[in-house]
């Protein structure tokens, strides 16, 4: 009789997911630009470093932004960079890829090549999630008031 290592596959508790979208599109939503065109830009700084945010593309339902730090990295660690679509009408948001455009899978098998933990996808979105907390308590941004409301 030959042994075999049973390996139990990750189920991701989709209402436990879903509540942290809907809390990283509140929240993002309020690092968006002001102005809500592709190409539009705003930056935020946390603590010694400098992050963008970019909307990247719109549809009629959702948007894509990416999130690109720009100072402030560490030697030896790959500066920020993530892919998040917001869902308007779901009013979620979810990182699609990471690390220049690669994909994220719902759940990996493990061991993977890659080492991938089995939660990857959740694991990014709740380092999204704090990473969105500290920037809207912490973090300053430039706004862009017309102080004179248009008057000159």
């Amino acid at each position: 009789m030959t042994a075999r290592l049973a390996t139990k596959r990750y189920i991701q508790s989709l209402p436990k997911y879903l509540t942290l979208c809907e809390h990283n599109y509140v929240r993002l939503l309020k690092l968006l630009p002001s102005e809500r065109n592709i190409g539009s830009i705003r930056e935020v700084k946390l603590g010694n470093s400098e992050f963008a945010t970019k909307i990247d593309g719109s549809a009629k339902y959702t948007m894509d932004i990416s999130i690109k730090q720009l100072t402030g990295m560490v030697k030896g660690i790959a500066p920020l960079y993530l892919t998040v679509r917001l869902y308007h009408d779901a009013k979620v948001a979810e990182i699609i890829h990471h690390d220049y455009h690669q994909r994220i899978k719902p759940s990996y098998g493990y061991p993977n090549p890659k080492m991938h933990q089995k939660d990857e996808k959740y694991q990014l979105n709740a380092f999204l999630y704090d990473w969105l907390v500290a920037c809207v308590e912490h973090g300053q941004a430039t706004l862009n008031w017309d102080v004179n409301n248009g008057l000159v």
